[in-house]
């Protein structure tokens, strides 16, 4: 096996991924991955990375960054085409994408063990410095948490103060199509993604704790639904200048115009031509392949057929819910898509 370069070329070369974070050891552990094999898969996990590997592991205070390159965010609540628009985000010589970076659930799930707040606060800076070493002078970059990460929005941006951030969300019902037509999988990922929010305080809806037993599956989906739009207004309140929304309906409606919109809100030259020529643009973000004409309409109106009438009624609660807790189902600072 070859030796690691030196601690300082891993340090500052964007083709070592800051992957983990091991607080035991004050130590990050990195990955050696191009930005072509970066821009191969779909999300910077161990299952689309190879497995755990060989990383290189270095102590924190061998390899901090400067943050000197403008880093920003699309924050998004699942299954509204996040992974699309983070992967058209990549554009050499404009900006590269990050999508998903395990990193980033480090600290989450350090945080939700008890990590002492300033120091949580010094190592996120330090994490996200490393993630946002360009691959070119002169290029951001735009990372795309997963929504686990949700709750820690608002700290990320306060340590990044010149970043700005969409946030990107499916209409409710659209949401409750793709959840209830992906099927049990799905459904157990959205009682575990709740279970994670009451664990870090995030869902503010009123209930009590034994009333998510008598919710079903798609109520606790919407459930984590509402309580995404609700932080996602607040952020929006909270930074106007800084923070742009999107829904996927609009994404997907008008990719091209709604990636080159996304791109100029990040002070970011956006070339549609080039845009429109970008792969991400004309195949499924998680399998690869390409898209076939009206593929996403017909898989819609499928679950609908199957699924509507119950979809139907748990909307209709969800927008009770929705009234009596003052959230609105559509957020403000929409995108301005041409």
């Amino acid at each position: 096996m070859s030796a690691s370069p030196p601690i300082s070329a891993i340090a500052g070369d964007a083709g070592w991924l800051a992957h983990r974070y091991d607080p035991g050891h004050d130590a990050f552990h990195f990955r050696e991955l191009p930005r072509a094999a970066r821009g191969a898969i779909p999300f910077l996990t161990d299952d689309y990375l190879g497995g755990p590997g060989e990383p290189v592991v270095l102590r924190r205070a061998d390899c901090r960054a400067a943050p000197g390159t403008p880093l920003h965010f699309v924050f998004h609540s699942a299954y509204c085409a996040s992974t699309m628009l983070a992967q058209a985000l990549d554009q050499p010589g404009a900006a590269s994408s990050l999508s998903e970076p395990v990193l980033l659930n480090d600290m989450v799930g350090w945080r939700r063990r008890g990590a002492e707040p300033r120091e949580h606060g010094r190592v996120m800076a330090e994490a996200l410095a490393l993630l946002g070493r360009p691959f070119a002078p002169g290029e951001a970059v735009v990372i795309k948490p997963s929504n686990i990460f949700n709750p820690l929005m608002r700290g990320a941006m306060m340590l990044r103060p010149d970043a700005r951030a969409i946030l990107l969300y499916a209409p409710l019902r659209a949401f409750l199509l793709s959840v209830a037509r992906k099927g049990l999988a799905c459904r157990l990922w959205c009682r575990e993604l709740l279970e994670h929010y009451l664990a870090d305080g995030f869902v503010q809806l009123g209930f009590e704790a034994r009333d998510y037993f008598r919710q079903s599956d798609l109520q606790v989906a919407a459930v984590g639904w509402l309580a995404q739009q609700q932080a996602f207004a607040a952020l929006a309140a909270w930074a106007p200048d800084r923070i742009a929304t999107l829904d996927s309906e609009t994404l997907t409606g008008a990719p091209v115009a709604a990636v080159a919109a996304a791109m100029r809100h990040f002070g970011l030259d956006a070339d549609e031509m080039r845009i429109a020529a970008h792969p991400a643009l004309a195949r499924n973000s998680k399998s690869g392949a390409r898209f076939a004409a009206g593929e996403r309409q017909r898989d819609l109106a499928a679950a609908e057929a199957a699924y509507g009438e119950e979809i139907g009624q748990v909307v209709r609660w969800a927008e009770v819910v929705a009234e009596q807790a003052g959230i609105s189902l559509t957020l403000p600072k929409a995108l301005a898509v041409a």
